[in-house]
């Protein structure tokens, strides 16, 4: 029997003080049931809060806790690049810090990557947001999805567990949420196959979201307007 691949689970951490402690408990708690060989990475994104002291407090208690720090907030994109570049194990799991997802249910995607699926994408079923959020996510889901002719149906549910040799063969350059379809998009061309599921989506527990902000959401769709001419029309029909 062969071995069991090892897991790298990440989270983007930005001022996630309250919920930040728990991700990482569960992340340990579950990948303990799936390999005998993981690590837990915390991307902390120039937080203002005390995520910091949290996170150096839970690194003494576990030494597969790896932390790192950006001295200024480079954005989501930027928080998931160095979570990507400083995973070293075969698949690797992200999802956010904010507490709105279970954590064991990485199982199930863990299940679904079977030996002909490279990058299990978790679908909300229900999305525990405010109702204007809920209607701008569905709108900006649908329009993405056919802008880029995506292969999932919810790029922006940030719930994923990828085969690190397909995050290998990409380049990812967005700094904002726009590299969820940056990423779905480039490891469909590298050659990746996808599987979706199912999984619980709940109210956040603290703070407010980091994203919803009119300077964030333009900036992310301006990035969005050039990535879909650099992707779309020069990568497609001039490389």
């Amino acid at each position: 029997m062969s071995p069991k691949p090892s897991i790298s689970a990440f989270f983007p951490c930005y001022n996630d003080s309250k919920s930040i402690g728990k991700m990482v408990e569960d992340a340990f708690t579950t990948l303990k049931t799936l390999t005998n060989d993981y690590e837990v990475i915390v991307i902390d994104d120039g937080s203002k809060d005390n995520s910091r002291a949290v996170l150096r407090k839970l690194s003494k208690k576990h030494k597969k806790l790896k932390l790192v720090f950006h001295s200024k907030n480079r954005g989501y994109g930027g928080a998931l690049k160095s979570g990507f570049k400083t995973a070293s194990k075969d698949l690797v799991f992200y999802t956010d810090g904010d507490g709105q997802f279970d954590i064991s249910e990485m199982k199930i995607l863990h299940m679904l990557l079977t030996p002909d699926v490279d990058f299990v994408n978790g679908t909300r079923m229900i999305r525990q947001d405010e109702s204007y959020r809920v209607f701008a996510g569905n709108l900006h889901r649908f329009i993405n999805r056919w802008a880029f002719f995506l292969p999932v149906v919810d790029v922006d549910s940030d719930y994923r567990l990828i085969r690190r040799d397909i995050i290998k063969k990409i380049k990812l350059e967005s700094n904002t949420g726009s590299i969820c379809i940056e990423l779905v998009k480039k490891a469909e061309r590298a050659g990746a196959r996808f599987r979706e599921v199912d999984i619980h989506h709940f109210e956040r527990p603290y703070g407010n979201s980091q994203f919803f902000r009119i300077d964030r959401i333009v900036k992310t769709y301006v990035e969005l307007a050039f990535l879909w001419i650099r992707l779309m029309v020069i990568d497609k029909f001039f490389i």
